[in-house]
């Protein structure tokens, strides 16, 4: 079963990745609503046998098996009239006890295009669909985003005695057309994100309706919230989980009688924090994304306690304090956030808002060792490495296979980035295979494999990792202001015999950084060779030009700054690539190295230093 991603407000094969994006043209439309014309990434895998299904179900935690199992085995029941009487009616209610605060921004424009009949969520736009809820041609996640009812705050961000109108009928269509359970609108998770969204949004578009519209919209809340109750966790994991215990927190502290929800909501989120946020701050599926979506649920759910006068749990506050200087970590220059595990940059004044929020005015994390990320700054240049191993099964849904990626900005610039996530493009799931490859990162691959293959099946919805490394190992160190990291992981050991060790170094000035790329073949392993190839995507903004040497790429950023990459001990090339940090696809170009190893010891060296600019 599809799970739509958290609330973010917007919430391999062998080819390179240059010729897994190659082939006929396709057209996928971006935010701004224009088409982009787009290569076409390879065909769907071949069909997984039993036998690979059956191992990474085994992988996955009995509890989010179970969960999974015991929800699907459900459904039948869910449908039966019998179910929908359980439900129930409560008693008549005109007004919830408490609101939330909702103090997160909206967008007018779409605002009043929804308004007007026009849709646009997830990158996609579909223009006055004849049955909304069951618009034609909507994929799941589409139709998950319409029914969480997410865009209500973009109606607020309109404003005016039309958007509040269009907010009334669009949820009174809701509410006469969806009494009855079905899979799509009653999706656990869709579920407590459209009870916090209507809850969050009621003074803004119920308070003053009519009594009929207020007893019609808070009885099914109240019943959807008893569905909540019987239902999680309904083999959610990780941010999703949290996501749909906010659901129930804020019903249970809102709605009358709803005491059991909420001491129910309040002992998930007890039991799942301990395991979701680590020590350093950072949580446990590892994308810079989803811990911004999950700090912001949290404040949520702080947030409703307060105004329902409800005591604020002491673990609940420390997460929101441990998670905001992990959050800085990621941010570059521009205030967005770095391209790791399916993370988009972000706007960064709703992150800034975010940490406001969290009261999170501290300086960022610099080392995170239980997350495995590393920031190294010096000047004005900041570099940000994954230093860590995937998340666990159950957990990498999301998760790319860019072990020891980095990503580099000098200022408020970026140089160097990964390739993104391709969640809002059309063939999403063959992009998003393209794009959690190796290749699409700015570090090593051998034979164009990934470092942590792609799981070929999947598993209740769930495509995550097939293996991942067994070690990854980081040292840091820091002299005379100038900074040094020497990092490694196995990932390649088991196809190739191969250890991949990475060093970075940044001096102190920022303007010299330093790399080394080593290819260790481990004690004992059957003498192999093959070729190897070592990425730097450059971000869209920069120019690239191959100097005549040959050894040596000139990189232009926009503001008028000049780095020179030089290599050796490979071949250095300029090729296209493409960017998904934001709402649209953007061509840009990737310097790389390659090469070929044997059953000795390979090392390439580079390094991208400052030009200094002509004196007038």
């Amino acid at each position: 079963m599809a799970r739509p991603a958290a609330d973010s407000d917007t919430r391999g094969g062998k080819l390179p990745l240059q010729r897994r994006l190659a082939g006929r043209g396709a057209k996928a439309t971006g935010d701004s609503g224009n088409a982009l014309n787009t290569p076409s990434p390879v065909g769907p895998d071949q069909a997984p046998s039993f036998a690979e299904q059956f191992a990474l179900l085994r992988a996955l935690p009995l509890e989010t098996v179970l969960g999974e199992l015991g929800y699907v085995a459900r459904k039948p029941y869910l449908r039966s009239p019998l179910y929908r009487w359980r439900l129930g009616r409560g008693t008549p209610v005109v007004a919830p006890l408490a609101t939330p605060p909702d103090p997160w921004p909206g967008n007018a424009e779409q605002g009043a295009a929804i308004a007007a009949g026009s849709w646009r969520l997830l990158g996609r736009v579909i223009d006055g669909p004849g049955r909304l809820w069951t618009a034609q041609g909507a994929g799941p996640l589409w139709l998950a985003e319409l029914h969480s009812f997410s865009w209500l705050r973009d109606l607020r961000a309109m404003g005016g005695d039309l958007a509040r109108r269009a907010a009334r009928e669009l949820t009174s269509d809701w509410l006469i057309a969806h009494q009855a359970w079905d899979a799509v609108s009653w999706d656990p998770l869709t579920t407590a994100r459209r009870l916090s969204h209507w809850l969050g949004q009621y003074d803004f578009f119920a308070s003053s309706a009519e009594v009929m519209f207020r007893q019609s919209l808070l009885d099914s809340a109240g019943r959807q919230l008893r569905y909540l109750q019987a239902i999680l966790p309904a083999g959610l994991a990780g941010g999703d989980l949290l996501l749909a215990i906010k659901g129930l927190v804020i019903g249970g502290a809102c709605l009358p009688k709803s005491e059991k929800a909420l001491a129910q909501g309040l002992s998930l989120l007890s039991r799942e924090l301990p395991r979701q946020i680590l020590a350093d701050g950072g949580q446990v599926e590892r994308c810079p994304g989803r811990l911004l979506a999950v700090l912001r649920d949290l404040i949520d759910i702080k947030s409703t306690l307060r105004a329902a006068e409800r005591e604020v749990p002491e673990d609940l506050q420390a997460a929101i304090d441990s998670m905001a200087p992990m959050l800085r970590l990621f941010q570059h220059g521009d205030g967005g956030l770095a391209l790791f595990n399916g993370a988009f940059e972000e706007e960064g004044l709703r992150i800034d808002m975010v940490l406001q929020r969290a009261d999170g005015s501290g300086r960022p994390r610099l080392s995170a060792p239980q997350s495995g990320f590393q920031r190294l700054q010096a000047g004005r240049t900041l570099v940000l490495v994954d230093t860590g191993r995937p998340p666990p099964p159950g957990l990498d849904a999301q998760a790319h296979a860019g072990t020891l990626s980095f990503e580099m900005s000098f200022g408020r610039e970026r140089l160097i980035v990964n390739c993104g996530h391709a969640i809002a493009l059309g063939a999403a799931e063959q992009w998003n295979r393209a794009l959690r490859a190796t290749a699409a990162h700015s570090t090593l691959t051998i034979e164009e494999e990934n470092s942590s293959p792609l799981s070929p099946a999947s598993i209740f919805g769930r495509r995550g990792l097939k293996r991942r490394p067994t070690s990854v190992q980081c040292r840091r160190e820091e002299a005379d202001g100038n900074l040094l990291l020497e990092v490694a992981h196995d990932g390649y050991l088991p196809a190739f015999g191969q250890v991949h060790h990475r060093r970075i170094y940044l001096a102190q000035s920022g303007d010299d950084l330093r790399g080394e790329d080593h290819l260790v073949p481990a004690e004992g392993s059957p003498a192999r060779s093959g070729a190897f190839a070592i990425r730097f995507h450059l971000h869209p903004e920069v120019a690239a030009g191959l100097l005549q040497d040959g050894s040596s790429v000139l990189l232009r950023l926009p503001k008028g700054g000049v780095w020179r990459l030089r290599a050796s001990g490979a071949r250095v090339a300029l090729e296209d690539s493409v960017y998904l940090g934001g709402p649209d696809m953007r061509r840009c170009q990737q310097v790389v190295l390659t090469g070929r190893f044997a059953n000795r010891e390979t090392v390439v060296r580079w390094a991208l230093r400052r030009e200094a600019p002509p004196r007038r």
